[in-house]
């Protein structure tokens, strides 16, 4: 996590944006039906800047296909820029594709919650805004009730010293991010932002879950 680094300076250098608006979000009961190829099943988190979470659910076994994107937001369509302004209400998001029989929406949680941090409300480090909140939208009953009683489970034993602020709701539509921003880590892995803050949730993904791991 960008804790890594203590001079505010090198914070501001960090980060994506650091612009924080009220998010207007749409307002929907149950979750938009997605498609996915017969024997997949979808995930959608949101964890701060989307080069990170892409990076780190792109090394394990059993997810298909990650795509970086916005959701949650009013904007149809939103640009990366309109995003980062905070006032389209959207967060950068991942979208995954995962075979089930492989790895369950309760392992791809488990690493959610250990690769960013919940207790920070629409902030991850030196990003600030709503665009980097943390929410798990999920996209049927038995996803929301795995997030709900994760999230209460780690209340109840103090995970992280703090309450957490993840926010669970029923996944609207998601809107694929411009091309330059998928498989973004694997491009840049020289760049700043890249090498600071990518670089160590990969390593610790690699270390702290060996057995999810692609062979």
């Amino acid at each position: 996590m960008k804790k890594l680094f203590g001079i505010a300076a090198v914070f501001t250098m960090l980060s994506c944006h650091s612009k924080e608006k009220q998010p207007t979000t749409q307002q929907i009961t149950e979750p938009v039906q997605v498609e996915q190829e017969k024997g997949l099943e979808t995930a959608t988190f949101a964890g701060g800047c989307f080069w990170c979470t892409e990076a780190v659910f792109l090394e394990l076994n059993g997810v298909k296909t990650v795509k970086s994107g916005y959701i949650g937001g009013k904007t149809i369509n939103p640009t990366y820029r309109e995003v980062s302004t905070g006032e389209t209400g959207h967060a950068e998001a991942i979208q995954i594709e995962f075979d089930p029989k492989k790895i369950s929406f309760g392992e791809l949680m488990e690493v959610f919650f250990a690769t960013h941090d919940p207790t920070t409300l629409n902030q991850q480090g030196a990003d600030v805004g709503t665009q980097y909140r943390s929410e798990i939208f999920y996209h049927n009953n038995e996803q929301k009730k795995l997030a709900e009683d994760y999230i209460a489970l780690l209340d109840k034993e103090n995970t992280y010293g703090k309450k957490v602020v993840t926010v669970v709701s029923p996944a609207p539509k998601f809107y694929e991010a411009e091309d330059y921003h998928q498989n973004y880590y694997s491009q840049n892995k020289e760049q700043g932002y890249c090498s600071y803050v990518i670089t160590p949730k990969v390593e610790k993904v690699r270390k702290q879950f060996k057995d999810k791991l692609k062979k």
